[in-house]
């Protein structure tokens, strides 16, 4: 989409990490955090703005992380959801004036700036393909904005995703969830 308005990044980071047993957002891979990571990745894609949705030890997150021009917004009721993190990334997103959004989460280390150029070349939804299955990151033009504001619940986007064009994401379904995958993850990407 060379020369049109911009598109946004909203990477959610509201989770509680209990599975890993410390923030996902401070988990370090090489010497950048897992959260940092997603900014930079989205900074390197052309998103503009990029907005992270904190919420469980946002105190703790927003204090390890530098995230320098990312706007930050803060989801008070975070168990509620991805679709409820998607909603509230949109809302923010909105009087920035941009053509689309990229929703990606702060725990998936294969996605590159590549990746994300390739879901936003043309004007239409796009899901990351991997497993078997479509998933985020995933653009969606701004004409979706209404319905992404409507979501809620821990569904996030799929149906939107239902009809969505795929760009294949090698190792995608690597997100960091457990000590193990954390482990997988510094194996595979923790050197870059």
């Amino acid at each position: 989409m060379e020369g049109s308005a911009d598109i946004a990044a909203v990477i959610l980071a509201a989770g509680a990490s209990r599975r890993l047993g410390s923030p996902k957002q401070l988990a370090m891979l090489g010497d950048e955090t897992l959260l940092e990571r997603a900014v930079r990745v989205a900074r390197a894609a052309g998103c503009s703005p990029v907005i992270v949705v904190l919420g469980a030890e946002h105190q703790r997150v927003s204090a390890g992380c530098l995230l320098g021009d990312a706007i930050t917004v803060l989801h008070d009721d975070w168990e509620q959801g991805m679709g409820s993190s998607i909603a509230l990334g949109v809302q923010a997103c909105e009087s920035k004036e941009v053509a689309g959004v990229v929703v990606m989460t702060c725990d998936q280390p294969a996605v590159t700036a590549e990746h994300l150029r390739r879901l936003m070349t043309q004007p239409v939804a796009k899901a990351s393909r991997y497993a078997g299955r479509k998933g985020v990151p995933a653009f969606f033009p701004a004409q979706y904005f209404d319905e992404l504001k409507e979501l809620s619940g821990d569904v996030g986007a799929r149906e939107l995703l239902r009809s969505a064009e795929t760009v294949e994401l090698e190792e995608g379904e690597l997100d960091v969830d457990t000590p193990e995958d954390l482990e997988r993850a510094r194996k595979l990407f923790g050197h870059e």
